[in-house]
């Protein structure tokens, strides 16, 4: 017969097993020490045939349950538990959820690009090459895709960083772009930019003098560096980019985070991005210039994530590239270390799902870059697709080709309307009693702030929820529409903001913000 040991253990109001670094022989000892919920093992050394967990909350990597990333968070999760009640029936205010909370064109309505969509066709099922409806410039580019891949299938795994005719495409982009040369071997493509940033600011997960690699991030933040680093263990150093002059990047507040941090920290890395997630600011090149200077003087490695260099709308706004701004100060500068990304995911492309990707390290010390190819081996290789995509993103249609004419006014149409939805919403906003927000330069969002009044900023405090999140809540509840809180992006103390992309289709995007100024119209009444 089978004895059973009843266990009274207490864990913030969840049931949960007793740590799996105690067998279940081992409880007798504790099992009068704790107070809760009652949890019954077996007394058996076998912990799947008794039942019992080996990972639990409180045995399992603590860095993952710090980690926060705001644009997936409660908001998003709630979202998608009223989509699944209004397929059921359930009556709300509204007939459908607006995601306005992440930058996926594609499920907010933007048209894939064709020609982008004819290669991945191709090379997914070479047959089609046979096919007359399809350009003979998109064959042309399939077939070498194909050619660079074992065995001729994109199935087949390829080198760990990259399809060495794609890394050379790669290169050759960023040439045409820079006007300086790019060597092949310093581009590894990835699953997205954001396994190449993971991958990058892992090599500095070590202590120096006893101290933890510090990273500095701007604040606002895109919720990735904060939860990367909260996983790696590395301390976050926030600067705070300028609200009253469009969000600006202050040298002087570069070194007042970076003085305050040096008490904690071990300061390597500064990460820059640009157009600006949330924010939508594009950067000068003068502003660029004294990043450049500050990261030498003091000795960081600059993190250039410049995913939405397509997405530059303000007029008298220009996209430059660290790398070229480096190359064209000259030493000591062009001899820095850089790590730049890219990504198919945004731009005009919009390809989120299919996970493609690079980033260019230059100036690495050789031994390092050799680690840091040894590391991603150990993932074997990116989505082949994705890389697929990110080639005909570097080697698109040419003057001349078939498809370049199609090609263009379907990139240049994209573009444009994002231009028309940017000024839109900022202008929305602005409109709007307690709404401020600067000009959307670039990038797909606008991150406004708002007043919230003191009844509304108590309410939330008796939630237990930040001000901006109780009203994202509110927000969802009452229109269907999800947004992030500015708290999950960071924020100076006192203010309250918002991110919503401004992806959403015109006709849709137009009918989303009247929503929104009613639900805030209404929100103020509440709560004056």
């Amino acid at each position: 017969m089978v004895s059973m040991i009843t266990t009274r253990y207490f864990a913030r109001g969840r049931v949960l097993s007793l740590p799996a670094f105690r067998s279940c022989g081992e409880l007798g000892s504790s099992a009068g020490t704790t107070t809760g919920v009652v949890v019954q093992r077996r007394k058996m050394g076998d912990h799947n045939e008794c039942g019992c967990k080996n990972i639990i909350l409180d045995n399992m990597n603590p860095r993952i349950k710090t980690m926060e990333y705001a644009v997936r968070g409660p908001l998003v999760i709630r979202a998608t538990e009223i989509e699944k009640e209004l397929e059921k029936g359930v009556k709300k205010p509204f007939d459908q959820v607006i995601k306005a909370n992440i930058g996926d064109c594609h499920a907010m309505g933007q048209t894939p690009i064709t020609f982008i969509r004819q290669v991945l066709a191709l090379v997914a099922y070479p047959p089609l090459l046979e096919d007359p409806k399809f350009p003979e410039d998109a064959k042309a580019r399939a077939t070498a895709i194909l050619c660079g891949c074992r065995g001729g299938s994109v199935g087949s795994y390829s080198d760990s960083p990259g399809i060495e005719l794609i890394r050379k495409h790669v290169a050759e982009y960023i040439e045409r772009r820079d006007g300086f040369p790019s060597n092949y071997l310093d581009v590894i493509l990835s699953a997205g930019a954001s396994d190449a940033i993971k991958s990058v600011l892992k090599l500095f997960l070590s202590k120096v003098c006893g101290k933890r690699t510090g990273v500095m991030v701007p604040i606002p933040q895109y919720p990735l560096y904060s939860a990367t680093l909260s996983e790696f263990h590395m301390h976050q150093i926030g600067y705070f980019l300028d609200e009253n002059k469009n969000w600006g990047l202050d040298i002087c507040e570069l070194q007042r985070a970076l003085d305050e941090a040096r008490k904690e920290c071990n300061p390597r890395v500064i990460v820059v991005i640009n157009p600006g997630n949330p924010t939508g600011q594009v950067l000068s090149k003068e502003n660029i210039c004294e990043i450049v200077k500050f990261a030498q003087r003091e000795g960081l490695v600059i993190f250039a994530d410049e995913v939405y260099q397509d997405n530059i709308y303000a007029e008298g706004s220009k996209f430059h590239s660290f790398k070229k701004v480096m190359m064209e100060m000259g030493e000591p500068y062009n001899k820095m270390e850089l790590a730049s990304f890219m990504s198919c995911s945004k731009g005009y492309m919009g390809e989120c799902g299919l996970r493609g990707g690079y980033t260019e390290v230059i100036n690495f010390d050789p031994d390092v870059k050799a680690m840091l190819l040894k590391s991603i081996s150990a993932m074997l290789c990116p989505t082949v697709l994705g890389q697929a995509t990110m080639d005909v993103v570097v080697n698109p249609p040419k003057k001349g080709e078939a498809s370049y004419e199609q090609f263009a006014a379907e990139k240049e149409s994209v573009l444009k309307s994002l231009a028309a939805r940017a000024i839109m919403v900022a202008e929305t906003f602005n409109h709007m009693k307690g709404v401020t927000c600067n000009p959307v330069q670039g990038a797909m969002y606008a991150f406004p702030k708002i007043d919230i009044p003191e009844k509304a900023i108590e309410k939330a405090k008796a939630l237990g929820q930040t001000p901006d999140t109780f009203y994202a809540f509110q927000l969802l509840e009452s229109t269907g529409i999800c947004i992030v809180p500015g708290s999950g992006f960071g924020q100076k103390a006192g203010t309250y903001h918002f991110r919503t992309t401004i992806l959403p289709q015109p006709d849709k995007l137009k009918v989303m913000l009247e929503k929104l100024k009613k639900f805030h119209e209404g929100f103020l009444q509440e709560y004056k």
